[in-house]
Formats: structure tokens, sequence, C-alpha cells
């Protein structure tokens, strides 16, 4: 392939990327809009009309925001990668630093600081103006601030050993540096799997164990009946930065546990929490969770694969802006310039990802409609795209390309009939 030939296959995906998201983003507002003045038939009675107008507004206003922050992505793109912008912090860091790998990781720790800054702008004004609007957010600029800086210690901690790891591989390992390298990095998620609820969670949140004794009976029962065991049952405070409620599993072996947000146990009722769970069972029931991690296990090796081809041709670099140094190792540049990349040629593919998980979600409503009640469910689902401000009227084509669940109206008719899917 020739280097002129990448850049116009560059431009022209991510001009298809950016011409297919601004239509759906505008096919979304617009659907839902039109949709804002009458509840659907269905929710007519759960649902009043100022919540589902207030989750219209909501709607829009956060695909109006994300079309912004979408757009000045794909400029600060552009601008790392054909307008030269990661070329120049190259040059300047190889006159600074005489060692390729400090000069490596210090290039990998800039690119992610600048978009990081870049981003923050949105990231405050989702918090602390979107969120607080619809009356979502909790959380106080001083938590805001603590979070940020726990998150950067925490990446520091565990993204540099990673990284300099795989840079060191990609010099010493010869050709098949990526199969080491893809198999260091599945070794790395399991390692994350296993630290996230025990250690990496609770510096962010407090995690009490479950204080309602026949909410952890009747939880412990349907563990029980759907043959899982579980390491607690916790509460995680997490009003102190959102009213939006939520429960999930996290861990493996004996660190498997559910946690719930504090707020989800304010708003449903006991049989409504054990559907909500039950459904969560689903997944661990059809190996959902250990399907996903393996398919992305599989796409990573394909990835690292890729990597391993494109990161000693000419082409490649030159193809995004940038003159790879003669001389030096050009890894971490490899590294940057295929992760921008892939995103761009791997756009239109994201409807298949979602059509699957839809596929899950459903699988894992017919087993909480066994293992539970499925009008708890129902229920339950109701009363959290109600005080989520989750829209009951989403664009069925916008939904189809990026939802990784069913539409309301789609998912509880199919509970309520015990539709097959």
């Amino acid at each position: 392939m020739t280097t002129t030939l990448f850049t116009l296959l560059f431009i022209l995906f991510l001009g298809i990327e950016t011409i297919v998201k601004l239509w759906l983003s505008n096919r979304q507002v617009r659907y839902v809009s039109q949709h804002r003045n009458a509840v659907p038939a269905e929710f007519s009675e759960k649902i009043s009309l100022h919540s589902h107008q207030r989750a219209a507004d909501y709607t829009v206003e956060r695909m109006k925001l994300g079309m912004t922050e979408w757009i000045c992505d794909a400029m600060v793109l552009v601008g790392f990668t054909l307008l030269g912008g990661l070329q120049l912090l190259d040059l300047f860091l190889r006159e600074q630093f005489s060692g390729d790998m400090w000069r490596q990781l210090v290039l990998l720790a800039s690119v992610s600081i600048i978009t990081g800054l870049l981003h923050l702008p949105f990231s405050l004004w989702r918090q602390f103006k979107l969120e607080a609007k619809y009356g979502f957010n909790r959380m106080t600029l001083k938590l805001f601030i603590s979070d940020s800086i726990k998150g950067i210690i925490i990446s520091l901690m565990l993204g540099l050993p990673l990284m300099a790891a795989i840079l060191w591989l990609m010099a010493e390992a010869g050709n098949a540096w990526w199969l080491w390298a893809w198999a260091l990095w599945v070794g790395f998620n399991v390692l994350i799997l296993y630290l996230f609820p025990t250690f990496i969670a609770p510096m962010f949140n407090k995690f009490t164990p479950l204080d309602n004794p026949e909410l952890a009976e009747r939880i412990n029962k349907l563990a029980a009946r759907c043959g899982f065991t579980l390491n607690g049952l916790f509460v995680m405070d997490g009003s102190k930065r959102s009213a939006h409620g939520n429960a999930y599993f996290t861990g493996f072996g004996k660190s498997r546990r559910i946690v719930f947000f504090d707020t989800l146990l304010n708003k449903l009722n006991g049989p409504e929490i054990e559907a909500v769970l039950a459904h969560e069972l689903g997944h661990f029931k059809h190996k959902h969770i250990i399907k996903r991690m393996l398919i992305s296990f599989f796409i990573a090796l394909v990835f690292f694969a890729i990597l391993g081809y494109v990161k000693n041709t000419i082409w490649f670099y030159e193809g995004l802006g940038v003159i790879p140094a003669m001389g030096r190792s050009n890894d971490a540049l490899a590294l940057l310039l295929f992760f921008m990349a892939v995103p761009v040629f791997t756009f239109l593919l994201s409807p298949l990802s979602s059509w699957f998980s839809r596929k899950d979600e459903f699988q894992a409503d017919q087993y909480a409609s066994q293992q539970a009640e499925a009008q708890s469910l129902v229920s339950a689902l109701v009363k959290l795209y109600d005080d989520n401000a989750a829209t009951l009227t989403p664009d069925p084509v916008h939904s189809a390309f990026y939802d990784s669940h069913p539409p309301a109206s789609v998912r509880i008719r199919h509970l309520l009939t015990g539709a097959k899917v």
C-alpha cells in the first residue's frame, strides 16, 4: 500500500464516520423531539407527561453535547495525525530525552494528558451543568478533583508498567512480539478484574454490607436457585456523585460480589430488586460475560497482529502524518497512531456489536422471568427509565446502530408476552 492511498483511505473512513454520526445524532434529536408531547400508550398509566418530556429534553441535550464533543475529538485526531501534531511532539521529546524508553513513555503520557485536558471542559459541563440541570448531579467540585487525581495516580501505577513492558517486547521480542504483548494484555485485564472490586473501587466509594435481612435473604435464595455463589452483598454510596440508580456484579471466584447503589435501594421494592438481579444472573447463566471477554481477547489478538505488521511499514506512519525517526525507536508512535486510527476504520462495525449485546439482554430478561416475576422486572424497568430520564421513544435507526439494550417498549413487550429471541 502506498502512503497516499492509506491517507486517502483514512480521510474517506473518517468522513464516512463523521457523516454517519452526525446523521444518526440528528435523527435521534428529531425523533425524540417529535414524540415529546405524547407518552407511548403502553406507559401512559405509569409515566407522566412531565416525566416523559423531561426525559426527551435530557436526551436531546445529551445528544447535542455529544455531537459537539465528537466534532472536537475529530479535530483533535486530525491535528495529531494529518496536521502533524504528533510529529511535532515527538520531535520536541527527542531533544529532551536521550533514552528511548523514557522518551516513548513520556510521549504516551503526554498524549494522554493532552486529550484528557481537552475533554475536561466537556466533563465539567456534563457533570455540573447538564446533570445538575436535571437533578442528577450530587458531586462537588472538590470530589471531582479528588476523583481525577486518584484516577491519574491509578493510571500511572498500572498503565506505565504495562506500557513499558509492551514497548520492551516490541523492541526485544523479535517478530513475534505482538503475540507476547497480547498475552500480557490479556493477563493485565484479568488482573484488573480481580483488583477492581477489592482494591480500586473502594478508593472512590464506600462499600458497606447490605443491612436489610429480608432483602439479603431474598437475594441469597435467588443466588442459590441459580447456582451462583456470592462473597457478599454490598451497598455503595453512589448518591454522593449521582442520583442515577444501578446495581452490578463484579469480580471472579472468591471476589464475586453484588453491589447496589444506595439510590437504587430507595427506588425499588424487594421483588423488583430480585427481578433486576435475576436479569444480571441471566448474563452469568448464559455465560455472556465470559463470551464477551473471549471475543474481546480474540479481537485484541487480531489487532495486535495487524499492529505487528504495520509498525514496520513506512506508509503507515507517513500516511498518518508522521515521519518515523531513523536509528531510534518508533514503537510508541506506532501504538498511538494505531489506536487513533482503529476506531475510524472499525466504526461501521458498531451495529454488529450492538445487535449481539441486545440479543444477550433479551436472553437475560427471559432467564429473569423464569427465576423471578416478569411483572416485577417490568415494574423495575419502568421506574428506572423514569428516574433516570431515559427516553421511551428513541429513533429506531439510531437505536439499532448504538444501543446495547433494546428500546423500552420492545423490551417490555417481550417480557410480558414471553417472546423468544
